[in-house]
C-alpha cells in the first residue's frame, strides 16, 4: 500500500496487544519506542483511542492521553494529535467527555457514542496514516483485549487497527494477575482468522521469582497455536514512570512511622494523578492515596488532587466524611494543597449551570479558600509557565520561583472579594484577569490551590515547600535529595530490562521485512 500523494510507502506498524487493561501495553510501548529510537529508527506512538483522565497537553494546546506523551518522550519526537486522536474522559460510570484530535467536542453515554464508531474510523485510520507517512515505524497500543466479542463490530483501537496496517502483531500476558496461558491462548483462540495471523508473538509480563518454572508452558503454548513466546519479563521494582489510568494508583497501605506523612485523598473521578509521583520519588516523604478518613490518619500534608467530575467526587468527600475532616484538620494548622479540582472544592462554591460535569448545578465547596468556581463549556488546554508571588506559609522561600506545567479544566475561579492581594499566590507574565486565578494561598499560609498541573515536578519548589510543611508541623528536616532519576533514565533503563528478556532482535528483523515488503 503506497501513498497517493507521494511515492513514499506507508511505514509499518508494530501493534501491542494484551490479555487485559493494565498488563503492560503502555510500558511496552514506551519501551519499543525507545528501543527502535536507538536503534535509528524514527518512531512515533500510536493508540487510537485512550480511555483515562490522565491528560497531557500538547505545544498547540491540545489534550492526548499521558501515555502517549511518554511514548513520544521515550521516540524522542514532539507528540501530537495523530498519536491519541480519540481521548475518553470519564465523567459518571456510563458516560464521558469525547475529547477528538485534541478538542472536547461532547459528554455522552457509551451507547451514543458507540453510534459515532464508524464515522469515527476515517478519523483514527487517517491519524495512523498521517504518522506512517512521516516516520519510519509506528508502535501502535491496542486497549482492553482484542478478544471482547461484545465490542467486536465497534472497534477502533484494537485488531481493526492491526488489519488496517497488516500489523506486526505482539500479545501481552500479565503473569501477575494469573491463568496466563489460559489468557494468552483464549485471546488467540477468540480471534477472526485474518486477526490471528497477525499475531507474530506472545510476550509475558510482570513475572516474581525463578523464571524457569514457567517452563514447559512456553512451548506447550506453541505447539497449541503456532506462536513463539518471545520472552519472560520479569517485574522490574521501582521503575519511575506515570501510570496511563488509575488503575496503577497504588491501594492504601500502612503508613510508614518517621516519615513526613502526604495524604493524597483518592477521588473516584482522580485526575492528572501522575502530579503526585514526585512526591512518592523522595526520600523521608511517605505519599498514600486514600480512600478513607480513617485511613487518612494524622497526615502532615492533605493534597486534594484533580477531578474530572468536581461536583460529584466533592459530594462524594461529604459523603465519606472528608470534607469535615478537612476543615478538621485545618483548623489544626494541618498544611492542605488543592491541584486543579481540588483548588475548585477548596473554595466556597462550585457551579456547572450547564451541566457539564453532572446533573447537579451546584455545590457548596470546603470553604478554606475565599474562591468561587463556575464551569464553562470552553475548556482551558495550555502549557504555562508561572512565578510565585507570595512569600509566607506554605510558599515562605518560594517567592519569584518559576513554576512550569499546564493546565487543563472547564472552571474559571474568582475571588469571593477584591482584596486579594495576600492571597494572590501565582502569577503568569501574560495574565489575563478574566480567565480568573491561577494559585490562592490562604491568609494563615497553610492552604495552597493551584490550576497548574506538573507543581510538584518543579524540584527546588517542592523541596522548600515540604521543608515548610516539615516545619510547620514540627518534623525534622527531610535529608538532603538524593540524585534524580529522570524520567528518560528510567526509560533507558526499562529499554535495556527489555532488552534483557525479550527477543528484539526477531520483532526488528518482522518490522524490517515488513518494511521491505511496503517498499517492494
Amino acid at each position: 500500500m503506497t501513498d497517493t500523494v507521494d511515492a513514499r510507502p506507508l511505514a509499518p506498524v508494530l501493534m501491542i496487544v494484551g490479555t487485559c487493561s493494565n498488563a503492560g501495553k503502555s510500558t511496552m510501548v514506551a519501551a519499543l519506542c525507545r528501543i527502535f529510537r536507538q536503534e535509528g529508527w524514527s518512531v512515533a506512538p500510536f493508540k487510537a483511542q485512550n480511555m483515562s483522565n490522565n491528560a497531557g497537553v500538547t505545544a498547540d494546546g491540545s489534550e492526548i492521553g499521558r501515555a502517549q506523551m511518554l511514548q513520544a518522550r521515550a521516540a524522542g519526537v514532539h507528540p501530537t494529535v495523530q498519536m491519541n486522536p480519540i481521548l475518553l474522559k470519564p465523567v459518571t460510570d456510563v458516560g464521558s467527555q469525547v475529547v477528538l484530535l485534541g478538542k472536547a467536542v461532547v459528554t455522552e453515554d457509551a451507547r451514543a457514542y458507540y453510534r459515532r464508531t464508524e464515522a469515527l474510523w476515517p478519523v483514527v485510520s487517517g491519524a495512523l496514516d498521517d504518522l506512517r507517512r512521516e516516520y519510519d515505524i509506528v508502535i501502535a497500543e491496542g486497549a482492553g483485549s482484542p478478544a471482547e466479542i461484545n465490542l467486536r463490530e465497534r472497534d477502533l483501537v484494537n485488531m481493526r487497527i492491526a488489519v488496517h496496517a497488516r500489523a506486526v502483531t505482539l500479545l501481552v500476558g500479565d503473569i501477575e494477575r494469573g491463568g496466563v496461558f489460559a489468557a494468552l491462548y483464549g485471546t488467540h483462540a477468540l480471534l477472526q482468522p485474518d486477526e490471528r495471523t497477525l499475531i507474530r508473538g506472545f510476550i509475558i509480563n510482570r513475572f516474581r521469582g525463578d523464571v524457569t518454572l514457567v517452563d514447559p508452558g512456553p512451548a506447550l503454548l506453541e505447539e497449541l497455536t503456532g506462536v513463539p513466546t518471545l520472552g519472560v519479563v520479569p517485574w522490574l521494582r521501582d521503575l519511575l514512570l506515570p501510570e496511563e489510568d488509575a488503575l496503577g494508583v497504588p491501594p492504601d497501605a500502612r503508613w510508614i512511622p518517621d516519615a513526613l506523612k502526604v495524604a493524597v485523598i483518592c477521588l473516584p473521578h482522580l485526575a492528572n494523578f501522575d502530579d503526585i509521583d514526585p512526591l512518592r520519588q523522595i526520600a523521608g516523604v511517605h505519599t498514600q492515596f486514600v480512600t478513607t478518613v480513617a485511613h487518612a490518619g494524622e497526615p502532615d500534608l492533605i493534597v486534594i488532587p484533580g477531578s474530572k467530575a468536581t461536583i460529584p467526587d466533592l459530594e462524594w468527600m461529604r459523603e465519606r466524611g472528608f470534607v469535615t475532616w478537612i476543615q478538621e484538620q485545618a483548623r489544626a494548622g494541618v498544611p492542605i494543597v488543592g491541584l486543579c479540582g481540588g483548588l475548585q472544592m477548596l473554595g466556597t462554591h462550585v457551579a456547572d449551570p450547564l451541566e457539564l460535569e453532572s446533573p447537579q448545578c451546584d455545590a457548596e465547596g470546603i470553604g478554606l479558600l475565599p474562591l468561587s468556581t463556575v464551569m464553562h463549556a470552553a475548556k482551558t488546554v495550555r502549557r504555562n509557565a508561572l512565578r510565585v508571588q507570595a512569600d509566607h506559609g506554605l510558599l515562605a522561600g518560594t517567592q519569584h520561583l518559576a513554576l512550569h506545567g499546564y493546565e487543563i479544566h472547564a472552571g474559571i475561579s474568582t475571588p469571593d472579594h477584591s482584596d486579594v492581594v495576600h492571597i494572590d499566590a501565582l502569577r503568569a507574565d501574560e495574565h489575563d484577569p478574566s480567565h480568573g486565578v491561577l494559585g490562592l494561598l490562604s491568609e494563615s499560609g497553610t492552604v495552597f490551590g493551584t490550576y497548574l498541573h506538573g507543581l510538584f515536578g518543579n524540584a527546588d519548589f517542592t523541596a522548600i515547600l515540604l521543608g515548610n510543611v516539615a516545619r510547620m508541623r514540627g518534623r525534622a528536616p527531610l535529608p538532603p535529595a538524593a540524585p534524580h532519576r529522570g524520567i528518560d533514565d528510567e526509560l533507558d533503563r526499562l529499554a535495556a530490562h527489555i532488552r534483557t528478556h525479550v527477543d528484539v532482535a526477531r520483532i526488528i528483523a518482522w518490522v524490517s521485512a515488513s518494511r521491505v515488503s511496503a517498499a517492494s
